[in-house]
């Protein structure tokens, strides 16, 4: 079973909030997103080899809006309630350990966009997905454990993240582990 770790945990008023604990994440993705220019990782997902069933560029802004507001929501649910001294020490255990596996989630749902269009690191960036895909499988497991709505808010992300991993590594593989050139700049 995994710990709760304060220093590796968003602080709690986040979890107690559930406007905070939405918008949190939608925030932060959106900023992520427009850090890694929009238009030049457009371009680069033009340009680069992808695997079949690849949806257009305009899809993936609107789904992760959606997405990162359902987990938002979830971490809400499962750590706000989780937590209430009324439930089991095994109940208060699992919310707050899914607390700290929820923080470091997102921080490498986050170093994606950045690994693959921004530093042009395909295979970095498909170890951190396949990782990410398997902190979000057990994470659902233990927050269903703790809050129904929470677990099934986290089934449709489980379902997103495994076809972005598809996605990465067919772009990685369809690619040679390769995008330089591919985005009019070269790698360091």
């Amino acid at each position: 079973m995994t710990t709760f770790i304060p220093q590796l945990t968003l602080p709690q008023f986040v979890f107690d909030n559930p406007a905070v604990s939405i918008l949190l994440p939608i925030t932060l993705g959106t900023a992520i997103g427009y850090s890694s220019r929009p238009s030049r990782t457009k371009e680069t997902y033009g340009k680069i080899k992808n695997p079949p069933g690849r949806p257009p560029p305009g899809v993936f802004g609107p789904v992760w809006t959606i997405l990162y507001g359902l987990m938002g929501y979830a971490a809400y649910r499962a750590v706000h309630y989780g937590t209430s001294p009324l439930n089991s020490p095994a109940t208060i255990a699992a919310a707050k350990a899914g607390a700290t596996l929820y923080t470091i989630q997102l921080g490498l749902n986050y170093a994606w966009m950045p690994l693959f269009f921004g530093l042009n690191k395909p295979l970095l960036a498909t170890v951190d997905i396949v990782t990410l895909l398997g902190v979000n499988g057990y994470l659902t497991y233990l927050w269903s454990g703790v809050d129904s709505v929470a677990g099934w808010c986290l089934v449709p992300y489980l379902g997103w993240l495994s076809f972005a991993t598809y996605l990465s590594a067919g772009a990685t593989y369809l690619n040679n582990g390769d995008l330089e050139g591919k985005n009019g700049r070269k790698e360091l």
